[in-house]
């Protein structure tokens, strides 16, 4: 693993400045976005919120995130301004069935990739569901916004001061040394890394059809029975191109899906290969 992430680390060192110059440069703008007491305030909005779908989930799988540790997480990653209203219960769904995945398949060791970093929060709670089946494995998650790079993230955390994501997330450093952060476009990383399995896949990049079906089709001859891919954003109103590519892909018949709806803003498909 160690090797690994000196390679791909290396790889970001030479292309990253060169090709996403602009992502450096206040992706989520040049000044804080709200008050500290605005994310406070939307994040005990958010806490209040019943999901009973997600509640039956974990109850089903028997598998559940700790939830202060899911909160406070949750504060200084998921809790942004923005237009429609917070939902982040995917990182409960994430960990619940990752823990799922890994009781049943007995791995000495497994892959999981991610496609859309943003700040780390999925990351971070399929980290810790590794970490809390002491399992082994790595996390390599893609995104075009660099790890190191300071500026405001439009969470709680400008109000320190600009930061990279690298130390947003300095509070979890025991669950860091699982994930390996690349910058990059989606696609062309997927297919310049060697990966033989993919165990467990988080897709949450570009939402447009093309694009999620080529994120698709770049792991699914990296997937074997029981391998599993989730589909973040499964919503009509919002991501038709999600959809679209989702509903494509269950034509094929290689997945047994289950389709998950917190809202008319979220929903997820759970997918694992027959």
């Amino acid at each position: 693993m160690a090797k690994i992430r000196e390679f791909l680390l290396k790889i970001n060192l030479i292309f990253g400045h060169l090709l996403y110059r602009k992502f450096y440069l206040n992706p989520f703008g040049n000044d804080i976005r709200a008050s500290r007491e605005t994310y406070l305030g939307l994040h005990k909005d958010e806490q209040h919120r019943d999901y009973p779908e997600v509640n039956d989930i974990e109850a089903e799988l028997g598998y559940s995130l700790d939830r202060d540790w899911f909160e406070t997480l949750a504060l200084h990653t998921q809790v942004v301004v923005k237009k429609n209203p917070l939902n982040y219960q995917h990182g409960r769904l994430l960990y619940a069935f990752l823990r799922d995945y890994i009781a049943k398949n007995n791995e000495r060791e497994i892959t999981i990739l991610e496609t859309g970093t943003s700040r780390g929060f999925s990351s971070l709670c399929m980290a810790k569901a590794l970490s809390d089946a002491n399992q082994a494995g790595k996390i390599i998650t893609i995104d075009v916004l660099p790890h190191d790079q300071q500026f405001y993230w439009n969470c709680i955390d400008d109000h320190e001061r600009k930061k990279s994501r690298r130390e947003i997330l300095e509070p979890w450093q025991d669950l860091l040394d699982r994930i390996v952060f690349i910058q990059g476009n989606t696609l062309e990383v997927v297919n310049r890394i060697a990966m033989n399995r993919v165990n467990f896949a988080f897709l949450d990049a570009q939402h447009e059809k093309n694009h999620v079906l080529r994120e698709y089709n770049s792991i699914r001859n990296c997937q074997f029975p029981e391998d599993v891919v989730f589909f973040d954003d499964y919503t009509p109103q919002q991501f038709p191109g999600v959809v679209a590519a989702v509903d494509a892909i269950m034509e094929e018949g290689r997945h047994e899906f289950r389709k998950i709806r917190l809202s008319d803003y979220r929903g997820y498909v759970f997918a694992r290969q027959k």
